[in-house]
């Protein structure tokens, strides 16, 4: 036990005095968070999005259906992950400008939303032609999400990403490559050892960063917070203990730094493209949004979504909680059964 505890404090210790890694995974969620809070805090996208529910809107013989302008997203009622009412939040979150349900007769707005009055006007224009569908109008007032809202758990978990698989896998590489790992064979300190304090210090780091991100950035942005702040902690640690598990992987076997940095690059990146940190998925191809589901990141970022923009409790991020628990399993039984010293 004492064996372990003096890897965690070393391997923390060896963290901490490299201040240019220190001060660059506190920094860099920071600015990426603030640059982009500006950067888009007054932007206009001209592009509407109305969802669709009871059909789709290229059946329709309405000029409405068919403006360049709008970005007509299909719900489908019988699709597993159906749910009228968290599409209803949508537009109570500004998240979509309107919501038409062509079973039903009814279409949704938000009256606060600057878009309504000019999709309200561009649909009646349709409504008033002879043979022309007709929709019941229904409010649905709420609190708009500003991009920075939207933004900040994605840039958390990237974060955490960078952290997690450069933090275990590139080091534990380094070590091997020093001959570390080779000295720490010859000690008795089992290799199961080795690896739990490994984890543990990146744990806490990872951990205590994402915190520090999240609290010092709210303090100036003031993040809309709906959920339960325990919810998200939980699903932010076994987050990144899922991603250190995928980064003990890469320390299995490799040699050589340079092969370990080009391999972690060529997951990461993919991540951090499709996953959905910069931009929703909604509305993208449906093979993208089912590859998407076989990265961590994905089901991080959409649970902490849940939880701060929607108010979600656990059963909703039950899901996510159960591939991220999942894919920890499987990655550590991969990493401990592929794990050589040499």
């Amino acid at each position: 036990m004492n064996s372990f505890y003096a890897i965690v404090k070393a391997r923390t210790m060896e963290f901490i005095r490299d201040k240019g890694t220190f001060f660059w995974n506190l920094l860099f969620p920071v600015l990426l968070v603030v640059g982009f809070s500006f950067a888009f805090s007054g932007r206009d996208d001209s592009l509407f999005k109305v969802g669709v529910l009871g059909g789709s809107p290229e059946n329709r013989q309405e000029t409405f259906f068919h403006l360049d302008q709008v970005d007509f997203i299909t719900y489908q009622e019988d699709s597993r992950d159906f749910d009228r009412e968290r599409i209803l939040q949508k537009v109570r979150l500004h998240q979509l400008d309107m919501l038409i349900d062509l079973e039903r007769k009814e279409y949704y707005v938000n009256p606060e939303s600057s878009n309504a009055d000019l999709l309200k006007y561009l649909l009646s224009i349709d409504l008033k032609k002879k043979d022309s569908l007709e929709l019941t109008e229904h409010q649905a007032e709420g609190q708009a999400i500003r991009y920075v809202d939207w933004l900040v758990p994605g840039v958390i978990g990237m974060n955490m990403l960078f952290s997690c698989l450069f933090g275990v896998g590139f080091v534990i590489v380094r070590y091997r490559k020093n001959g570390v790992l080779k000295r720490m064979k010859a000690t008795p300190v089992s290799s199961f050892t080795f690896i739990s304090a490994q984890m543990v210090s990146r744990f806490l780091i990872v951990t205590l960063t994402s915190v520090f991100v999240f609290g010092g950035t709210n303090l100036f942005f003031h993040f809309l917070m709906l959920g339960s702040y325990l919810n998200l902690l939980l699903i932010t640690m076994l987050a990144i203990l899922c991603m250190l598990s995928l980064g003990l992987i890469f320390a299995a076997r490799i040699k050589s730094e340079e092969l370990a940095g080009g391999l972690i690059n060529i997951v990461t990146f993919p991540m951090m493209i499709f996953s959905g940190v910069f931009f929703s998925l909604e509305g993208t191809p449906e093979l993208l949004q089912k590859v998407s589901k076989a990265f961590p990141l994905t089901h991080f970022i959409s649970g902490a979504r849940k939880i701060m923009l929607e108010g979600e409790g656990l059963a909703a991020i039950f899901p996510n909680l159960l591939v991220l628990a999942g894919m920890t399993v499987l990655f550590l039984t991969i990493a401990s059964l592929t794990f050589d010293w040499d």
